[in-house]
Order: C-alpha cells, then structure tokens, then sequence
C-alpha cells in the first residue's frame, strides 16, 4: 500500500521496535489506518524500498500486504501474553 502523494516521515525509532517485535513473534495484531480503516492480520516483517520508505508486511487471510509505516495509526497484538498494548504509531516521527 503505497502512497506517492504524501512524502514519508520515517517512524520514531523507538517505535519501529514494536513492530520488530511483532514481526519475530509474529503476532496478530488490529491495525489501525490513518486513513480510518481497521482490520486484522498477522505481523511477518518490515523492509526499506529504494525510496527509503519503510513497510510492515502483513499476512492478511491469504496475502500478503506491504504497508508504508507512517500510514499506520495504531497496532494491538490480539495474542495471549503479548509483550506490549496497544502502540500509537501516527505523527511520532524520527528526529532528523
């Protein structure tokens, strides 16, 4: 899920650390979308395009789905004994 239209902010680096560690245990988690949309899906990792734009890449039912970072409202790990809450992700950026 790109967005070409709106420039990337880069994620607070403390924050990228929930979504790391969603991914290594690959919870499942609800996102929430800036945009207002909520769904859920199951964490599997996060990568860097050639523009420097960061995604969490998402197992949703049968496919899988990139989404830009800082298009990300929120995520909540729905597993049992999950190390964290729920973590407000939009507008907290990295101090250039």
């Amino acid at each position: 899920m790109t967005t070409p239209d709106i420039p990337y902010q880069p994620l607070d680096c403390d924050l990228y650390d929930y979504l790391e560690m969603a991914c290594l245990y690959q919870y499942r988690v609800l996102v929430e979308m800036v945009e207002g949309g909520r769904f859920e899906a199951v964490a599997l990792d996060t990568h860097t395009n050639a523009r420097k734009e960061e995604f969490l890449v998402v197992q949703v039912d049968d496919e899988k789905v990139e989404l830009r970072i800082d298009r990300l409202l929120a995520i909540t790990p729905l597993n049992e004994k999950a190390k964290f809450g729920r973590v407000e992700l939009a507008g907290l950026y990295c101090a250039k």
